[in-house]
């Protein structure tokens, strides 16, 4: 899977759906300074990661990816 904005793409549609980091990375089990890492892309997020997310936010990792 392309790293390339992923994190990007994850902020813009964490905001669209009304979540904070602090929220996004609760609901994730995950540490909010992950989060902005990948969020930075600063850090490359995994397949998994990036299905977790999708799936918190409840969409597709094909529209994220169109992004």
């Amino acid at each position: 899977m392309e790293s390339e904005q992923w994190g990007r793409r994850i902020r813009a549609f964490r905001k669209l759906k009304g979540y904070t980091q602090v929220q996004l990375a609760k609901e994730l089990g995950i540490s909010l300074s992950l989060l902005g890492e990948v969020e930075r892309d600063s850090r490359k997020p995994t397949a998994e990661f990036i299905e977790r997310v999708c799936g918190q936010l409840d969409i597709s990792v094909d529209e994220m990816k169109r992004l």
